[in-house]
């Protein structure tokens, strides 16, 4: 057990100091991804935040929340089409300049090793919320070609979590280009796999993808679950936007 080799942070690549806690001698050195300044840069979600999409309430006026719920999710509640159909979406942290540099290397220019910052968070996520199945929101066939890997799927897999690629996805153009309103009202681009039915009917489905940001995404993917009998809907996602 070598606690004084140096690791190398996955953002700056500057050397990380190694911790000589008691614990690290007698358990070993805890494996770092990211350097005590980069660390420092992320910002965790914490309470008070809406119970449904998970947007931090922390600086935000209270005219923008009711009974708990941010006025983007009484909106969707207000909709007889979409009224419960997420029942709660877990982010993990804020979408600030720094996370979202992070997910576009991760994501768009597939540096793919990144996603192992973020495996504890997902896995404690994970055992936060209650699911009988995991399922990855996922690309299309044409942007999966492009990417190379499915984002959601690669932060899954770094948190040893078994996922259940159960739903298909149209290709559309890229959601970054298209406006709040356009993402709200997109057309239905999911659709149950046929020999996935048999896993949904009566189920706690969990979705997971890396950005909530106006919470359609997940809500069309959630609708076409739903139509085909699971029981509940709930989401994990590593920011919210």
């Amino acid at each position: 057990m070598d606690l004084y080799r140096f690791e190398y942070c996955l953002y700056c690549d500057n050397p990380i100091q190694p911790s000589l806690g008691w614990r690290d001698f007698l358990f070993g050195p805890k494996e770092a991804f990211l350097c005590p300044k980069c660390e420092g840069k992320l910002e965790r979600i914490e309470e008070p935040a809406c119970r449904i999409c998970g947007r931090p309430g922390k600086g935000m006026d209270r005219s923008f929340f009711k009974d708990g719920l941010c006025y983007d999710c009484l909106r969707w509640e207000s909709s007889g089409n979409w009224k419960g159909v997420l029942t709660k979406n877990l982010s993990l942290f804020e979408y600030n300049p720094f996370m979202a540099e992070i997910i576009a290397r991760y994501k768009y220019r597939g540096d793919y090793i990144l996603a192992k910052i973020f495996a504890e968070d997902i896995k404690r996520g994970l055992d936060n919320l209650e699911h009988d199945v995991i399922v990855p929101i996922p690309l299309s066939p044409e942007r999966l070609k492009e990417r190379g890997f499915n984002q959601a799927e690669a932060l899954a897999k770094e948190a040893g979590a078994e996922t259940q690629p159960l739903l298909l996805r149209k290709h559309t153009e890229k959601q970054s280009k298209k406006s709040r309103e356009e993402r709200i009202h997109l057309p239905q681009v999911f659709e149950v796999k046929k020999d996935g039915e048999k896993w949904v009917r009566g189920k706690r489905i969990l979705l997971l993808d890396d950005i909530y940001t106006t919470g359609s995404t997940l809500r069309h993917a959630a609708l076409a679950l739903i139509q085909k009998g699971v029981k509940s809907v709930s989401s994990l996602t590593l920011a919210r936007g």
